[in-house]
């Protein structure tokens, strides 16, 4: 199933009908959609598309060669051998002269694996015939701090060759509930709080994929965790590991920093004494993190130095790994011993809503960044929450009028009431003079709102925003 990525699949279509070569280089983490939002933009295209492996170069030349019979039409190449990546690059610029071809190399870090020139091949290339032709070569990899480093740094040999570049990033709440048209807002955002925003995951979570027919909505969720995320068997039961094996050189260092800060550790000196390393050390261990989008930093929003204050904290920021190590990696033991369904009803249900509490506050603060325009016509500059010595506000927007948002979001069972914005305001009256001059106030709800809440709302310019608006 491909969803969205409209806007990623329009900016390449958009290079692909200017004139001239296009040097474009696509990256992000593994699972996060970069193969098929390629096989989509290739489909309808004159184009090779070749996946790499973990092979030796000449099986990697040989391998291209075949995918160029069924593309090219060119009777010499039946008798034709590819000694090194320059000669298949010319051969394929070249090509391009008679029509436009695409050229997509994926998981380009398997192939300078077994040859480490190959950047300053390409580069060489580049300089020399692919930048005059009708070639659309796009460099991919899952390989974040790889990429980074060898495609797109300074130091690279290909520095300042690409024609554009994307780190493509997880779906957000609302794209990823497209998944599931048949489910309601709820279970959508039960699914978003446990899987995340990344497509492999939440292709999953499917009613195909439930092995019985059911009643109730939440019986095929259940039965999704259970067989995805509960046994050994599951796809998303070691997912954790396997990521943290393939992306990093020391998966057990990130692993124990991964599950300090789930545990509660979110600063920096907590990190490092549950870990054992000196800050330095740990800090660039979570900043690889922080690349990887698996760990994020926060801040007050009232913070004018964001990067500098000392009030930051370090949260998991991957839905996913969020829940697997709050309900999978405590349990494995008793998983693995076949008790998934004693793991379900005894750790999981009683103590998800709980769970969900900071998920919802995530997604309430992302509706208002992405969407809030198209409820009142004008985008916030910024968004975050706040937090200080015994105050705490779920939601906080700077405005362009130097207004303020201010908002609380309640995973309740129970419809939200005045009590709710009794206590968002009393918090408001505790900030700083200059945050309360023009206070505006939002209250987000998953169970709805009571009638003397709606009516007093009504009355006060206070808006109210259920599940339903979220999606």
């Amino acid at each position: 199933m491909f969803i969205n990525r409209e806007q990623e699949l329009n900016n390449l279509e958009h290079r692909y009908r200017a004139e001239g070569a296009e040097f474009f280089v696509l990256y992000g983490r593994r699972r996060i959609g970069k193969t098929e939002l390629l096989k989509q933009f290739c489909k309808d295209k004159r184009s090779i598309y070749f996946l790499a492996s973990q092979l030796k170069e000449r099986d990697h030349l040989n391998q291209i060669l075949e995918v160029a019979l069924h593309v090219i039409e060119d009777p010499s190449l039946q008798n034709m051998t590819f000694n090194n990546w320059e000669s298949v690059l010319v051969y394929f610029a070249q090509k391009a002269e008679e029509e436009p071809l695409v050229v997509v190399l994926d998981e380009f870090q398997y192939l300078c694996e077994d040859n480490s020139a190959l950047p300053s091949l390409v580069q060489r290339f580049w300089d020399l015939h692919g930048k005059d032709s009708n070639l659309f070569l796009i460099l991919c990899g899952s390989h974040v701090s790889f990429m980074e480093r060898e495609v797109l740094a300074e130091r690279s040999p290909l520095y300042g060759r690409r024609t554009g570049q994307l780190k493509l990033q997880p779906l957000s709440y609302r794209e990823s509930g497209r998944f599931y048209p048949e489910f309601s807002s709820r279970e959508k955002a039960l699914i978003f709080g446990m899987l995340g925003g990344v497509p492999s995951y939440l292709n999953r979570f499917t009613l195909e994929n439930s092995e019985h027919l059911r009643e109730e909505y939440n019986q095929s969720i259940e039965q999704n965790m259970i067989n995805e995320l509960l046994t050994p068997q599951g796809y998303l039961f070691d997912e954790v590991n396997f990521l943290l094996r393939t992306e990093l050189r020391e998966p057990r260092t990130y692993a124990s920093i991964l599950q300090a800060i789930a545990g509660g550790m979110t600063r920096l000196n907590e990190i490092s004494q549950r870990v054992g390393l000196n800050t330095t050390s740990a800090n660039k261990y979570v900043s690889v993190l922080r690349e990887l989008g698996l760990v994020k930093r926060v801040v007050p929003l009232t913070e004018r130095a964001p990067d500098r204050s000392k009030k930051g904290l370090y949260k998991i920021a991957d839905n996913y790994v969020k829940f697997w190590h709050r309900f999978v990696l405590p349990f494995r033991s008793l998983i693995e011993s076949g008790n998934s369904d004693l793991v379900y009803n005894r750790m999981i249900a009683p103590n998800l809503s709980q769970y969900m509490g900071e998920i919802f506050e995530d997604v309430c603060r992302q509706y208002v960044e992405l969407h809030w325009k198209e409820k009142i016509g004008i985008a916030p500059t910024r968004v975050g929450a706040y937090w200080g010595s015994n105050l705490e506000i779920d939601l906080m927007t700077e405005n362009l009028d130097n207004s303020n948002w201010f908002g609380e979001c309640k995973w309740w069972k129970s419809p939200v009431g005045e009590n709710a914005l009794n206590k968002l305001i009393e918090k408001v009256d505790l900030l700083p003079e200059h945050f309360k001059e023009r206070p505006k106030y939002i209250l987000f709800s998953a169970s709805g709102f009571t009638d003397s809440l709606k009516q007093r709302a009504s009355d006060n310019g206070v808006i109210l925003i259920d599940l339903h608006d979220l999606y």
